[in-house]
């Protein structure tokens, strides 16, 4: 049974579908399974193997999903008492402790811009596990030469590969491009995504014209303000490759639940990003 739980963990990972890995550690007295048995839940509630049935695996089911969301692992412990025998019609009279693991896999980072600011993340994102693809439609600098341990480098016109393009809801996007209309028609394809963040780079006076200017168009303002913008967190960034750590370190913040999309309405600026 763990070997199509394996199985399942690792098609999990190459599709980049999240889920929770449920794992008995501990066992005392009689129990329905062993040490080592596991399942694995999807957030659609989808379930491979099986750690017993009955309540407690009801439970524990319910708890994995609360992890998937979370990224939290758990260690829950259960009484297999006259409950447990009722519900299932098994007299177990033991006690099991069973570890939840969020499985995640690697963070897929999109690059929209490979100028110097783009160069730098990307290299940076790859050393701390982020799984890069790079769009720009210059082939002078979207190329393999510069970004040799890139999953993806793509040369061509943004808007249109990112039209064509669907994007996985637990994608991070930076929008660096070289320009105000580049980076408009980057934001204005993506801005009603479902990404685990969207970020663009400008000063505070570009950010806000690039608000305006979709709001005109009738974008739903909801959908900006979950828009990291200005992009970064606030270290007195100045050179590209400062700007790309500020970048990157708000992604693992993000990553990590310490950093949340931000209000639009209270955009705040303190270092102007170079452009490339």
């Amino acid at each position: 049974m763990n070997q199509e739980v394996f199985a399942a963990v690792n098609s999990a990972l190459e599709r980049g579908e999240p889920a929770a890995l449920v794992t008995i550690v501990s066992t005392t007295g009689s129990t329905p399974q062993r040490v080592g048995a596991k399942m694995l839940v999807f957030g659609d509630g989808r379930m491979v193997g099986t750690i017993g049935g009955g309540c407690y695996e009801n439970d524990a089911f319910g708890k994995a999903r609360e992890s998937i969301l979370s990224r939290r692992p758990q260690l829950v412990h259960y009484e297999l008492d006259d409950d447990f025998a009722q519900e299932t019609g098994l007299i177990c009279g033991g006690q099991m402790s069973v570890y939840i693991e969020p499985i995640e896999p690697s963070p897929e980072l999109y690059v929209i811009g490979a100028g110097h600011v783009g160069y730098s993340l990307a290299t940076m994102a790859h050393e701390v596990g982020f799984k890069v693809h790079v769009v720009d439609d210059r082939e002078q600098f979207a190329n393999r030469e510069r970004f040799p341990n890139a999953a993806e480098v793509v040369t061509e016109d943004i808007p249109t590969w990112i039209a064509r393009t669907p994007l996985p809801s637990h994608a991070y996007v930076v929008v660096v491009t070289r320009g105000h209309t580049n980076d408009l028609d980057a934001v204005r394809a993506l801005v009603s995504r479902d990404l685990r963040y969207l970020g663009l780079i400008g000063s505070r006076a570009k950010v806000a014209r690039i608000y305006t200017e979709l709001k005109g168009e009738g974008v739903d303002i909801a959908a900006m303000k979950q828009v990291h913008a200005p992009i970064g967190l606030d270290i007195g960034a100045v050179t590209p490759q400062e700007i790309g750590v500020s970048i990157l370190a708000e992604l693992i913040a993000v990553k990590h639940g310490k950093v949340k999309g931000r209000d639009a309405a209270e955009l705040s600026m303190k270092w102007a990003p170079a452009r490339v």
